[in-house]
This record gives structure tokens, sequence and C-alpha cells, in this order.
């Protein structure tokens, strides 16, 4: 590479980010409405000590992050927990101007040694499929829970005609159960391409897969679980605060749907916060009339568990070297 473009990447594409960033989330928090009394909500909160726990649960979120990514990494080349905790808020900050996402990587590789970043893109996709993976399973419970089991919590399953309640139900549950397989026989897949010449060059990046056993995969998964349980509590201590009274086990299976419609909803990071927003009062609004409490919680819980980490991470890809110039 030439050595002005690698000068040019270095000392430019982070403090770029960083303005991108920053202007894009303040235009969107800037343009929704209700939001000065939303913020001044969250803003009468402060007092709560509920308020400052959902703040150190969001550490505690990203630090399990941060402990898979560091067992993931460690498959090729030794990674303190530090350095991992830095590498998931740096993806966090380039995962927030993509689909989905999707860029979560492009981050997270500016910490692993040249020589072992394509391999550790690999590795990032086992860390999200796990995620992906308990997000699934928890709200096709919460699904099922509510549809055809709790007579007391109905109105949800009432957005949807019975038929494309059914449709959407099994279709969840059947993506669910592939993306298990899936998660489960990585080594076999990787096996299975190795025997397709055509396939070659992408087997070699990839065949690191083929290390990880099933108890290695259960841990990954075990650390997303515990993960999943910690921003779905801070959501409902969020939702308290804001004065929003639902049964804490209803809100729980309500929150395990509003987190799969996040899930699978095509969206860019920089610009969820209305598709956020819209899905948490189209779930929640049959059981509370709320709907700034909602509206206040939802936004809250984007701005500690997203925007800040994503803050942190654009600041911080400021002082390292995205490429070498020798």
């Amino acid at each position: 590479m030439n050595k002005k473009v690698k000068i040019l990447i270095n000392y430019f594409l982070g403090p770029l980010l960083f303005i991108i960033l920053s202007w894009t989330l303040y235009r969107q928090i800037i343009n929704r409405p209700n939001v000065g009394t939303q913020w001044q909500q969250i803003k009468s909160s402060w007092i709560d000590a509920r308020l400052w726990l959902v703040v150190f649960l969001m550490l505690v979120n990203w630090g399990i992050e941060a402990r898979k990514w560091q067992k993931l990494v460690q498959h090729v080349q030794p990674f303190s927990f530090y350095r991992a905790f830095k590498s998931v808020l740096s993806g966090c900050s380039i995962t927030m101007l993509t689909p989905n996402r999707i860029g979560e990587y492009g981050g997270r590789i500016l910490y692993v040694d040249d020589g072992n970043r394509i391999k550790a893109i690999s590795l990032t996709i086992v860390g999200s499929i796990s995620q992906l993976l308990v997000t699934m399973i928890m709200g096709c419970a919460g699904l099922m829970l509510l549809k055809y089991f709790s007579q007391t919590a109905s109105g949800v399953t009432t957005i949807l005609p019975p038929f494309w309640q059914t449709v959407i139900t099994s279709l969840s549950i059947a993506l669910t159960v592939l993306l298990l397989l899936f998660y489960v026989r990585l080594g076999w897949l990787v096996r299975t391409m190795e025997k397709i010449p055509a396939l070659d060059r992408i087997v070699r990046h990839i065949a690191i897969l083929d290390e990880f056993n099933n108890m290695q995969l259960l841990q990954i998964l075990s650390l997303s679980f515990v993960r999943y349980v910690v921003f779905v509590l801070q959501y409902l201590l969020l939702l308290r605060v804001m004065d929003v009274e639902i049964a804490a086990g209803l809100a729980f299976w309500l929150l395990t749907i509003f987190y799969l419609v996040m899930a699978v909803a095509p969206t860019f990071a920089f610009i969820e916060l209305p598709v956020r927003l819209s899905a948490s009062w189209a779930i929640f609004q049959f059981y509370t009339g709320n709907q700034t409490g909602v509206s206040a919680a939802a936004l809250g819980i984007w701005i500690i568990n997203l925007v800040i980490p994503a803050i942190i991470g654009s600041l911080l890809i400021l002082s390292i070297k995205i490429v070498k110039e020798r």
C-alpha cells in the first residue's frame, strides 16, 4: 500500500469516523418528536440509583462481550481482556455506521495482528451467531408463551391476524433451528467446503473454525446468554425508572419479542432509533398507557448501551495505527 495512503488511513480515518458518528447520532436524537419530553424524563431520573445500576450493567454487558471475544481470538493469538475490551468498543463504533451491525468486525480486527486479521473475521462471525442464536431462541419462547400459554398477555398477539401470527412464529422457530444446526456443525461445514477445490481460498481463511469443539461452542453460547440476561435486566430496570408499571415476568417476555424484532429488522444502527421506539411501543402499548415512559426507556437503553460505547470506541480508534507504515 502506498505510504501516503497509509498515513491518510492512520491519521484521518479515526477523526473522520468520530465526526460522522457524532453528527449522525446528534441529528437522529434532535429530530425525534417529543425528544425533549423523553430527555427531561431521563434527566429527572438521574438521582435514581436504578439508573446508575443500568449504567454499571453496561460495563458488565460489554465486559462479557469482551471476554467472549478474548476466548475466540485466542485461537489465533494471545489476547488480554483489556485489549479485548477496547477491541469490542471500537467494533461498536464502526458497526453504528453499517446495516444490521455487520461492520462490527471492522473495529475489532484493528487490535489483531496483521497476519491474523482475516482469520479473526471468521471468529467475529462465530460470536455474532451465538448472540443471534440466543436472541432467536428467547424470542421464539416469548412468542410461543404469549400466543399459546398466557391468558393475561394476549394483547401483543392481536398486532397481526392469526394466520400471519402462525406464519411468523413458525418461520422464527425454523430459522432458529437452522441457525442452531449451523452453529454446532461449524467444523463439519469447513471440512465439507475443503472438498470443493473452487472454495480453497476461502477455506484457508476459515479453517480456524474447525478447531472449535462442542464444549467451546457451548461456552461461547453461555456467555452470549448471560449477556442477553444482562441487557434484558437493564431494560427492565429502566422501564421501572420511567414509571412503566408492567409485571416483571410479562415485561421480560415482551422484551424477548422486542429484541427478536430488532435482530431481524433490516436497519442501520445509526438510524435505528425510530425503529427501536416504534417497535417498543407497538409491543408494550397493550399493557401500559405510558408511551412517554416506554419511549424514554428505549431512548435511554440506546444511549447507554450503544451510543456511549460507540463514542468511546471511536475515540479509541484515534489512538491506534490501522495499517503499518513500513
